[in-house]
C-alpha cells in the first residue's frame, strides 16, 4: 500500500463511523489531539473519543484535501492536510472544517498513525 493509498484507506475508514474500519489504521501508541485542545493517548483513549464522534454526529460525511507531504521516508511520514465534515447532531445540521497534521510509522508492511493534531481552519 502507498502512502496515499493510506490517506485515501483512512479517509473512508472515517467515513464508515466505525472504529473497526479505522482500528487496523492506529499504532497501539497513537495520540489524537482534536481542535477543541482535547488530547486522547493510547489505543483505548482513542477508540474512546472516535465512538463518541460517531455516535454524536449522525449521517456524517468526511472529506480530506489539500494533503501535503513533509516526510516520506522507509518507515515514517508526515503530512498536513485540509479536512470537512458534515452530519447531523440532534437531529440539526452541523458541519465543520479544519487542518491537521498526521504522522504514519511503518510497522513490517503496514503504516499506522501515530500522531494526529486537528487545528480550527485558517482564518482567512
Amino acid at each position: 500500500m502507498t502512502l496515499d493509498d493510506w490517506v485515501t484507506l483512512y479517509e473512508q475508514a472515517l467515513a464508515s463511523q466505525e472504529w473497526a474500519s479505522v482500528d487496523p489504521l492506529v499504532h497501539d501508541r497513537v495520540c489524537a489531539t482534536f481542535s477543541d485542545g482535547r488530547r486522547f493517548v493510547g489505543r483505548d483513549a482513542v477508540r474512546g473519543a472516535f465512538e463518541r464522534n460517531f455516535a454524536l454526529i449522525q449521517d456524517e460525511e468526511y472529506r480530506v484535501s489539500d494533503v501535503e507531504w513533509l516526510v516520506r521516508s522507509e518507515d515514517h511520514a508526515a503530512y498536513v492536510f485540509t479536512f470537512h465534515w458534515s452530519g447531523l447532531i440532534g437531529g440539526e445540521p452541523a458541519s465543520g472544517s479544519g487542518r491537521g497534521t498526521t504522522v504514519l510509522v511503518r510497522e513490517g508492511e503496514r503504516w499506522l498513525k501515530i500522531a494526529e493534531h486537528l487545528g480550527p481552519a485558517p482564518r482567512e
